[in-house]
């Protein structure tokens, strides 16, 4: 149930589920579930951060991925096909920026939106192929575009990036299917000006 999420958290993020999954990790993922709280309890994002273009990794996804790879987590690339009769039509999935375990973490901090139907799509089928049992996306507040405008960069974090209200209605709307899907979205609590 979401409620078993530390409270912290729920101060430093906006967080929604689909089809319980904060539940399926605190029972059936404990290790990962602490790992995962742990990182994003000391998660804070800079301003020198939002200052500076983040190329093809932003420095959230690198704070995410260093840390959790330090706690055995792995950017993950799944190699399936189909096969019908004796024909086997390879279907490789997308990469999973962080997985352990059966659960995967793909951080959307600055892409295009359409991002989220890949990770989304990309969840339900390692779920229905019984690779995946939970998804988790960080992404975005709405409320962070007051922050980017004040420091000249609201055009670079536009409507057509990612942010909560662009992943909503991809997740309430079913597109990742049945696999649980937790969401933390981060919020102005999290920024730090002076760093």
């Amino acid at each position: 149930m979401i409620n078993d999420i530390p409270p912290t958290l729920h101060e430093k993020f906006e967080i929604h589920e689909w089809r319980h999954a904060s539940a399926v990790m605190v029972q059936d993922f404990p290790d990962e579930w602490a790992d995962i709280t742990d990182v994003l309890g000391r998660l804070v994002i800079r301003k020198s951060w939002i200052e500076v273009g983040g190329g093809n990794e932003s420095k959230v996804s690198k704070f995410m991925g260093v840390e959790l790879r330090a706690k055995g987590w792995a950017e993950r690339k799944f190699k399936t096909a189909i096969l019908v009769d004796d024909h086997q039509t390879d279907s490789p999935t997308h990469k999973v920026d962080c997985f352990k375990n059966k659960v995967g973490l793909e951080v959307e901090w600055n892409n295009k939106d359409p991002f989220f139907d890949r990770d989304l799509n990309n969840f339900r089928l390692l779920f229905e192929l019984r690779a995946l049992s939970v998804g988790i996306i960080l992404t975005r507040c709405d409320e962070l575009q007051k922050i980017f405008v004040g420091l000249g960069r609201g055009s670079s974090y536009g409507n057509s990036t990612t942010h909560m209200s662009k992943l909503l209605p991809r997740l309430e709307g079913g597109a990742g299917g049945g696999c649980p899907v937790l969401v933390f979205g981060i919020r102005s609590v999290l920024y730090d000006p002076n760093q």
